[in-house]
């Protein structure tokens, strides 16, 4: 017998997985008509006046950020360009921290390169870049599955830094079929991405209370006491609109992110 709790973690999650991919097909149609305008606006051009349309690489990134999914950036099609991730500088032996000075309090993560060093070279860059800085976290779960959403510099869950990284550690709580669904214990920070494979940009997510989920979702920190019990005072607060799945009623800004060597 399947108990009510769990018939309504598994909606939750079913719930979760569709709106990850409905956020990229909607990507994908940006894409394509960006792209279709783009060649229009060059055919009339080369026909009135004989120009030409050139981009730098500024432009190409833009570009590619603007159109990037909600969690947190797709993988273009084969058809589509995309930026590298970040050169790998990090020690991939050593153990990483990362701080969150938020204004709900500071968050700190202990990170594992040896375990995900794509994730943590990728978050490292772009701590240095000041990328995060004064960004939202926009979204927070209160029913089914139990995280907070940050790392979108949009602020509303399409923004990306124009390239991806690959999945790591997915094994790290589990293998799917196991028993049932892997957990994600509280206190864990994981990648979201759009649901395929291989789509992990710059928006991750803060675990407050056991969720369970596919093994998808890149664990790659664990959240230090002070920084658990912040995020769970932001989701005792709730979600601002909407029943359990929305931007949170109290509004969490992302001041300044730092990634050192522990």
């Amino acid at each position: 017998m399947v108990s009510s709790d769990q018939r309504r973690r598994q909606l939750a999650r079913e719930k979760f997985e569709r709106q990850q991919q409905r956020r990229e097909e909607a990507r994908r149609r940006t894409r394509r008509l960006t792209v279709i305008i783009a060649s229009s606006v060059a055919v009339v051009a080369v026909i009135g006046v004989g120009a030409y349309l050139s981009l730098d690489g500024d432009d190409t990134k833009n570009s590619a950020d603007a159109a990037a999914s909600a969690s947190p950036s797709a993988s273009p099609s084969e058809s589509e360009s995309k930026a590298p991730e970040p050169a790998m500088e990090i020690d991939k032996k050593a153990q990483y921290t990362m701080s969150l000075r938020t204004s709900q309090g500071d968050i700190g993560i202990a990170m594992d390169a040896a375990k995900t060093p794509h994730t943590t070279n990728s978050f490292k860059a772009l701590a240095d870049k000041g990328y995060f800085d004064d960004t939202k976290c926009h979204r927070l779960t209160t029913e089914g599955i139990f995280v907070l959403q940050c790392g979108d510099p949009k602020g509303d869950g399409t923004g990306g830094p124009g390239y991806t990284i690959p999945d790591e550690n997915l094994t790290a709580l589990g293998k799917a079929g196991d028993t049932g669904s892997v957990t994600y214990p509280a206190g864990t920070v994981a990648m979201a991405n759009t649901g395929q494979p291989g789509t992990g940009g710059s928006q991750f997510f803060l675990v407050y209370k056991d969720t369970e989920l596919p093994p998808s979702y890149t664990p790659f920190g664990t959240m230090d006491d002070a920084g658990l019990k912040a995020v769970k005072k932001v989701a005792e607060a709730g979600v601002a609109e909407g029943a359990g799945d929305g931007a949170p009623k109290k509004a969490v800004t992302v001041e300044k992110v730092t990634v050192d060597k522990a």
